[in-house]
């Protein structure tokens, strides 16, 4: 029975090859709530529970094309400090918000700030790394 369309919430643990953990809902202690196959999720991750039972447990490794994509040089952008309001002061080695054309904030990572440029990455953390997921389907409505 295809859980396709149906309201679902699922517990989960992801971890890199390397085993280190990068999220869980059970840390959070509440299960993650999503349709199923709508887009909600990345495809992998859909794709996995879309033909889970209630109560089943699977891991399922999912290649980076189906997770956050590959790594984009192109989304690493150089910007003259200058050109940014205090630019200066941007935590090297942290995520910042900036505001996008349409007024919404996205998330970039602040990689250096060398000789009045600053290297800003844009890719999603995971671009380019496969995930696993150890799933746990809760409910299926």
């Amino acid at each position: 029975m295809s859980n396709e369309g149906k309201k679902v919430k699922a517990h989960y643990t992801g971890t890199l090859d390397d085993g280190t953990k990068f999220d869980s809902s059970l840390d959070r202690g509440e299960p993650i709530e999503f349709t199923c196959m709508a887009g909600q999720m990345i495809p992998g991750f859909d794709a996995a529970v879309k033909d889970m039972e209630v109560g089943e447990t699977k891991t399922v490794r999912i290649p980076a094309a189906e997770a956050y994509g590959e790594r984009d040089e192109a989304m690493v952008q150089k910007v003259p400090v200058a050109q940014i309001p205090n630019g200066d002061q941007l935590p090297v080695g942290q995520t910042v918000y900036m505001m996008g054309p349409g007024g919404q904030p996205f998330p970039v990572f602040v990689k250096s700030i060398e000789d009045g440029i600053v290297t800003f990455d844009m890719n999603h953390e995971l671009a380019g790394k496969d995930l696993t997921f150890e799933i746990t389907l809760v409910s299926a409505e």
